[in-house]
C-alpha cells in the first residue's frame, strides 16, 4: 500500500505567512516607509504592535494629532487595519498647571485614554512611576517559587534549584530592569530583594542581589552597542565618559546617565 503525502499550497496577496522564516524580515521590509513626519514624533514598530510617541510643546498638538492620522491613511493603503478598541492613549504631563486634551479619533472612533499600560510586557504610567509594573512581577515571581519549593522537597541538588531559579524567577524580576530599576522606590526595591531573600532561603544558596544584576545588565549593554552612541562621550583624556547635565533625579537615574556613571566606576 502506497501513500501520498502533499502539503496544500497557500496564495497571499499581501502580508506574509504566520510562522514563516523569512517573516520578519519581509514584514520589516514592507513597513520600512512607516516613518514620522514630524521631527517631534517617534514611531515605534515591534511585530504588530506600533506607539506614536509624541512631544507637545506650547500646547501645540498638531503635529502629534496629523502623525496619528497619517498612520491612520497609511494603514489604510497598506491593507493593515487599525483595531481602534486596543489602541490607547496615554498622556505623561508634569506640568503644575495641566491644560485640557481633547481626545483623539481614529477612522471616527473615540481611543481610550488610559492612566497606564502595558508595553512589551513593562507597564508604564502616566507618572512614570515603577510601583504598579514592581508588583506585577513580584506577584509573577511569587508564584514561580511555589514550583521551586516543590523541586526542594524532591530533594534536588542546590545547583539545580539555583539554576531553576535564575531561568524562571530572576529572568522575570528582572525584564528590562536596565530601563525601570534606577527610578523605583525604596519600598518598590525591598519587594523585589524580598523575593531573592526567600529563594536564597530555599535553594540554600547565595544568590545575587537585584540590584547587582541592575548594574551588571547596564555595564553589559552600554559597552556592546551604546558606547557608539552620541550621548556617550569621551572627554579629551579618552579614558573616562562625559557625564550628562540632569535638573531631575527621574532623568539622573534614567539607563544613559546611570551607565555613564558605571563606565566611569568600572574598572
Amino acid at each position: 500500500m502506497v501513500e501520498n503525502h502533499t502539503s496544500s499550497t497557500l496564495i497571499l496577496n499581501t502580508g506574509v505567512p504566520q510562522g514563516c522564516v523569512l517573516s520578519p524580515l519581509l514584514y520589516s521590509l514592507f513597513t520600512y516607509d512607516c516613518t514620522p513626519v514630524h521631527g517631534s514624533n517617534t514611531i515605534v514598530k515591534f511585530a504588530d504592535d506600533t506607539t506614536v510617541i509624541g512631544l507637545i510643546s506650547d500646547n501645540d498638538e498638531s503635529a502629534y494629532r496629523e502623525e496619528v492620522q497619517h498612520l491612520a491613511v497609511w494603514c489604510a493603503d497598506n491593507n493593515l487595519a487599525l483595531n481602534t478598541k486596543k489602541t490607547k492613549e496615554l498622556i505623561v504631563d508634569f506640568r503644575k498647571k495641566t491644560g485640557t486634551h481633547i481626545t483623539i479619533h481614529i477612522n471616527g472612533t473615540e481611543v481610550e485614554r488610559v492612566a497606564s499600560f502595558k508595553f512589551l510586557g513593562v507597564h508604564i504610567s502616566e507618572e512614570l512611576s515603577w510601583t504598579l509594573n514592581t508588583s506585577s512581577l513580584v506577584k509573577k515571581a511569587h508564584q514561580r517559587l511555589f514550583f521551586l519549593r516543590r523541586l526542594k522537597k524532591a530533594h534536588l541538588s542546590p545547583q539545580i534549584l539555583e539554576d531553576f531559579y535564575r531561568c524562571t524567577t530572576e529572568s522575570i524580576l528582572t525584564n528590562c530592569i536596565s530601563v525601570w530599576y534606577g527610578s523605583c522606590s525604596v519600598a518598590d526595591r525591598k519587594s523585589l530583594q524580598r523575593v531573592v531573600k526567600t529563594a536564597q532561603h530555599i535553594t540554600c544558596s547565595s544568590l545575587p542581589t537585584i540590584e547587582a544584576v541592575q548594574s551588571k545588565r547596564c555595564l553589559r549593554r552600554a559597552r556592546s552597542s551604546h558606547p557608539s552612541h552620541r550621548l556617550f562621550a569621551l572627554l579629551p583624556s579618552g579614558r573616562r565618559y562625559r557625564l550628562l547635565r540632569s535638573r531631575t533625579s527621574r532623568f539622573r537615574n534614567s539607563f544613559i546617565p546611570a551607565a555613564v556613571t558605571l563606565l566611569n566606576s568600572a574598572p
